[in-house]
């Protein structure tokens, strides 16, 4: 079976692809879709994001199945930031690392001491007939004193799960892609197909 993902986010990509291997699937992604340009994240929601992305390709793709996600860090201590601009915390176009550095920063700055955090997945899942399938996934876990490990993407470096005293990077894939929140979201998604 054909999925067209709407992300371009290559970490993104291989832990769905690592997470669904051997279940027939066949995954595709927005560098296959010729003159395709993904929408703006204008969604207050992890939700309302992941709509606007699925809405979005599926209009270029009516009769395949389309899923899209959003996902990111909530710092409790920060209000939840960095929240649905995860990925864009440190400016438009800010790296990774940007985007680390920046979260590092304002937790020590403001909130040392309250360093609670989650990682928050939801997938919007679109049918060929145009059934809508939404999974969601969370993580609970803390903001690490500094940035370790190698492992993963984003903020893997500075998050700490619960009940663990390593960061994903550190704690490595095998061990995100049974706990992390897009595992989470992807376990519930598998089920539909």
């Amino acid at each position: 079976m054909d999925i067209w993902l709407a992300t371009s986010n290559s970490g993104k990509v291989n832990e769905f692809k690592s997470l669904l291997h051997g279940k027939g699937l066949v995954f595709h992604q927005l560098s296959e879709v010729k003159n395709y340009h993904s929408p703006a994240e204008t969604g207050e929601t992890f939700l309302d994001n992941a709509r606007i992305k699925a809405k979005s390709l599926k209009s270029v793709m009516p009769d395949q199945w389309v899923v899209a996600e959003d996902s990111g860090l909530q710092v409790k201590g920060l209000k939840d930031l960095p929240g649905v601009h995860s990925a864009r915390y440190a400016g438009d176009k800010a790296t990774d690392h940007e985007n680390v550095a920046k979260v590092m920063k304002m937790v020590n700055l403001r909130t040392p001491t309250e360093r609670s955090a989650k990682f928050v997945c939801c997938i919007v899942a679109i049918s060929p007939t145009g059934e809508e399938f939404v999974f969601d996934g969370v993580v609970e876990g803390s903001i690490s004193k500094k940035v370790a490990g190698t492992a993963g993407f984003g903020y893997d470096v500075c998050f700490i799960p619960e009940g663990e005293e390593k960061t994903f990077a550190e704690l490595g894939i095998p061990f995100k892609n049974k706990v992390s929140h897009r595992a989470q979201a992807i376990r519930k998604l598998v089920e539909i197909f």
